[in-house]
């Protein structure tokens, strides 16, 4: 039997407010954060992921108290990335009600941050995000910095490096994809997913409920994170669900309560 695709909602946040970009740009106010997350819940996501995007900016993450918020009516995995430096970071998030952290720019400056944070937590805690860009046909490099910053690092590099180190699953956005609706860089997730023994999520680009088939049968994707789609109602967890059955993908059964 396949394994599930599992079907996630990724918020972005900033400050108190769910924001969504375009290319990590351009950041436009969406709503309450709370409200989103419950609706996504209640509509059958498998988990969701919450990025604080400037966190890293600002050297700390912002999310404990959504978070402890979320814990209280949301009763499937949560992911918290941005701004995590520390295992004491972790602790805190993990205290707040997080399942996993998802860690880029602290985990490029310094590396062995993946390892400190797998032996403490397990490594199904230690979730590799990985921004990547385009520079040429088949290749892609790292950004941090929520996509403002180079890192010099070829992502299937350092996707390979970074599981070596103790990271547990992989959150690989497209930057050139991510609020385009174009669909996912299907090359992309095949590169790294086929580079790594662990569970890459494929997020940035998803336009509407198809999109999750190639990503899945011919880029080799184990989740799809949806952001944009889901925040402009364009179509429901439920709606991704019903395509990606149709399409013979296995998915976790979910009966609207």
């Amino acid at each position: 039997m396949n394994k599930n695709t599992r079907l996630i909602a990724r918020l972005d946040i900033k400050g108190p407010n769910l924001i969504k970009g375009v290319h990590l740009e351009g950041l436009r106010v969406i709503g309450s954060p709370h409200e989103h997350a419950l609706r996504y819940y209640r509509q059958g996501a498998d988990e969701l992921i919450y990025i604080d995007c400037v966190a890293s900016l600002y050297g700390r993450n912002h999310l404990s108290e959504i978070i402890r918020a979320a814990a209280k009516d949301i009763f499937v995995p949560m992911t918290v990335g941005g701004g995590i430096r520390s295992v004491d970071d972790v602790t805190q998030i993990l205290r707040a009600g997080a399942d996993k952290v998802a860690v880029n720019t602290a985990a490029v400056n310094r590396p062995e941050l993946i390892t400190e944070i797998s032996r403490v937590f397990g490594n199904q805690c230690m979730v590799l995000s990985i921004e990547a860009k385009q520079i040429a046909t088949g290749r892609w490099e790292v950004f941090t910095d929520n996509g403002r910053e180079q890192s010099g690092l070829d992502v299937v590099d350092w996707a390979k490096r970074g599981v070596a180190l103790g990271a547990g699953e992989i959150l690989l956005t497209s930057i050139d994809r991510e609020g385009t609706r174009k669909g996912f860089d299907v090359a992309l997730v095949k590169a790294v997913s086929e580079a790594v023994s662990v569970p890459v999520i494929a997020s940035g680009g998803m336009g509407e409920a198809t999109d999750v088939i190639p990503v899945v049968c011919d880029g080799g994707a184990d989740a799809v994170a949806m952001a944009d789609i889901l925040h402009y109602q364009r179509a429901t967890v439920g709606d991704v669900r019903s395509v990606a059955k149709a399409a013979g993908l296995s998915v976790r059964d979910y009966q609207n309560a």
